[in-house]
């Protein structure tokens, strides 16, 4: 079975000859549902995403701020895996947790002053390895600077919103 180091070789050798080919278009979509609802395919499965409880939904469907944490701790969580593999660090296992707080005021309006969106997130690593201190904090800071899902967000995109009718 050949390594990821194999595996992304030709890949990184092209990207340096073709700096183009490097740059993928990813997207996703969703179907309007019922009520306050909008459904997603991921192509694997489908999920459903509604209101928060706090914002008046009854807890059945996944929220934004639900997708957007688990997207962070899911992303991490492989870049971990992957900066691991490339300086073969032995990580056993262990699990990656996202938390974030969120004022709702400022989502239902309440309190034009509150943020919408999270005010705070933590990013948590809970590693059985036998690394040293040092390999440890390397594997952090570089995971940190390879994950997609929390580069965009620390440092955000342009975004562009249209609307179509049809």
């Amino acid at each position: 079975m050949a390594t990821l180091s194999e595996i992304q070789a030709p890949l990184k050798a092209r990207y340096r000859d073709e700096p183009d080919a490097a740059k993928v278009t990813l997207s996703a979509s969703g179907q309007l549902g019922e009520g306050v609802s909008c459904s997603l395919s991921t192509g694997r499965a489908m999920a459903k995403a509604g209101l928060h409880p706090a914002t008046g939904g009854d807890g059945t469907q996944l929220c934004s701020g639900d997708l957007l944490l688990e997207a962070l701790a899911a992303c991490a969580g492989v870049t971990l895996r992957a900066v691991a593999t490339s300086l073969d660090i032995n990580v056993r296992g262990g699990s990656v947790t996202a938390e974030g707080d969120l004022d709702f005021r400022g989502t239902l309006a309440v309190d034009k002053e509150v943020s919408v969106g999270f005010t705070d997130i933590r990013l948590t690593f809970d590693l059985d390895s036998d690394a040293t201190e040092e390999e440890l904090e390397t594997l952090q800071r570089l995971t940190e600077r390879y994950c997609v899902v929390l580069q965009t967000i620390t440092t955000p995109p342009r975004i562009t919103a249209t609307t179509v009718t049809s």
